[in-house]
């Protein structure tokens, strides 16, 4: 352990001169992911200090205890050994999981879809349940969320929603709730109190910086139109909607949240620009999943992943087997205790994968 911290600070020590240097500081690319190593690297270099300095401890309470000639001094020393002791194994476990190789996507900002599913009206009155929620968590994580694009359902809700996420690790947090959402309740519609299931899907993509992903001006289709509010009246009249189609890829992304049109174009080539950084990512993270095993992020967009049942006040993740009975307060934004057992799961799978490097 104490090799892997002295590497690590050497290499903590490297980072910290480099971004410093004009021609670093001239390469954005480069100086953002020198940036970004430098404050993971921080992280392990201050737990590792932290690591030596118990170590030292325990070291001069045995020489105390050693030399036994202050039977005060030898008490005092036992005491502050013992508890140097039983932090020593948290630390080290905190340290492993620092340790571990973090995904590039992980820093990055995010781009989060809901689209309503099998269940209708109800799908979409819960895709609306789900943005209310990531919306409250980001808000909680001091993040800000922006809309880019959506359509509203007819008894309330949205059929689908598109919204950027802004803040600290923000794709490496959310990148758990990507996936087939299913809630079982009695709909508001429902006039015999039959419970339905429905359903809805969130994807979420790490947003791209311009030089992740090069777009070539000639590939891509422009269409503006009239932006639509709710029951469909026009909110301007003027075309500052803006519709992108990527004709390689048949891909679509498009925004009339602003009232700029520029500002609109600009959103929606983000979006683009990050669908694109995803289907490529989907691949990698898949191939990574069929390495690991992984059950977390295996990169199935598809697969039912959580349910949330009214009847019972549960949540439950299937990934992990973890079931909640704290629904109202889960719909109201309070998701971290099962992002955090999803990271940790995460976490564990690649630890096995390491090994015996750890």
């Amino acid at each position: 352990m104490i090799e892997k911290i002295r590497i690590v600070k050497q290499r903590y020590d490297e980072v910290s001169d480099l971004i410093i240097q004009p021609e670093v500081i001239s390469d954005q690319k480069r100086y953002i992911q020198l940036s970004k190593e430098y404050k993971d690297l921080g992280k392990v270099v201050k737990k590792g200090n932290e690591y030596i300095s118990l170590l030292n401890s325990i070291d001069e309470a045995k020489e105390i205890i050693a030399d036994g000639s202050d039977p005060e001094m030898v008490e005092m020393a036992k005491a502050e050994m013992e508890e140097a002791q039983e932090k020593i194994p948290a630390i080290e476990d905190e340290i492993k999981f620092l340790l571990i190789p973090r995904e590039p996507e992980d820093s990055k900002n995010a781009v989060v879809e809901l689209r309503a599913g099998t269940g209708g009206d109800e799908a979409s009155i819960f895709a609306g349940d789900l943005f209310r929620m990531y919306s409250k968590y980001c808000e909680s994580k001091g993040w800000n969320v922006s809309i880019v694009d959506f359509s509203e359902g007819t008894n309330g809700g949205f059929k689908e929603i598109q919204f950027e996420v802004n803040g600290e690790d923000v794709y490496g947090t959310l990148k758990f709730e990507a996936g087939v959402h299913r809630v079982q309740r009695v709909p508001q519609t429902e006039t015999q109190g039959r419970v339905h299931t429905s359903a809805a899907t969130c994807m979420v993509f790490p947003e791209a910086e311009e030089f992740d992903v090069e777009i070539n001006p000639k590939d891509v289709r422009i269409d503006f139109f009239c932006s639509s509010g709710p029951g469909g009246q026009s909110v301007n009249t003027t075309y500052s909607a803006v519709r992108l189609t990527h004709i390689p890829t048949g891909l679509v992304a498009q925004c009339q949240d602003q009232k700029s049109q520029h500002k609109n174009k600009e959103k929606a080539f983000k979006v683009l620009r990050s669908r694109l950084y995803d289907i490529e990512l989907a691949k990698r993270q898949e191939e990574d999943a069929l390495k690991r095993g992984s059950m977390v992020s295996s990169g199935d967009r598809s697969a039912k992943i959580r349910t949330y049942n009214y009847a019972q006040g549960r949540v439950t993740d299937h990934r992990i087997g973890l079931s909640l009975y704290d629904l109202p307060n889960i719909l109201n934004g309070d998701i971290q205790r099962i992002i955090d057992e999803l990271m940790m799961a995460e976490n564990t799978s690649k630890l096995k994968q390491l090994g015996d490097g750890f």
